[in-house]
């Protein structure tokens, strides 16, 4: 999916919004019997929306998280990664926002502090709170080594 060209690095709401959208139309078009499952989104600078999920795995030390395959995407594409959001399906039917892990946070770190992440709402897990990397990591470990986290600087 494509939806209009990321200005200036900052992901407007309409693309924001795709980008949700794009996420939550994996959930129910992937796991159509209404399972608790999830799945992730990632908002390319070009306007291109990557989607992913995780398998269930037997072994759940070898499972991923839902970011993985729109990260590994971004890489084979060299696309840089301006938004980023995960939701899981509750029993209920509603979708939470999962804030990225710290794994996925050193995925989206290489594209610098200005990525914008989803976070749950303060009161309500369903509604999305879209905040920069930086907000996330605000003291992101890289920085000690000049040169190895460009962007961080700032």
């Amino acid at each position: 999916m494509i939806i209009d060209e990321v200005s200036a690095g900052e992901p407007s709401a309409a693309a924001l919004r795709g980008t949700v959208a794009a996420c939550r139309a994996l959930i129910e078009s992937r796991f159509p019997d209404e399972s608790e499952q999830g799945a992730a989104a990632a908002l390319l600078a070009d306007g291109t929306i990557l989607t992913g999920t995780s398998p269930d795995y037997a072994n759940a030390a070898v499972t991923v998280c839902h970011e993985t395959e729109p990260c590994c995407a971004a890489h084979r594409l060299n696309k840089r990664i301006v938004a980023s959001v995960c939701l899981h399906r509750t029993g209920g039917g509603e979708f939470v926002v999962l804030s990225p892990c710290g794994v996925c946070r050193e995925r989206l770190a290489m594209y610098g502090p200005r990525v914008r992440v989803a976070v749950p709402g303060k009161e309500d897990a369903t509604s999305i709170r879209w905040v920069s990397l930086r907000d996330v990591l605000p003291h992101y470990w890289a920085t000690v080594f000049p040169g190895e986290a460009p962007g961080w600087e700032e």
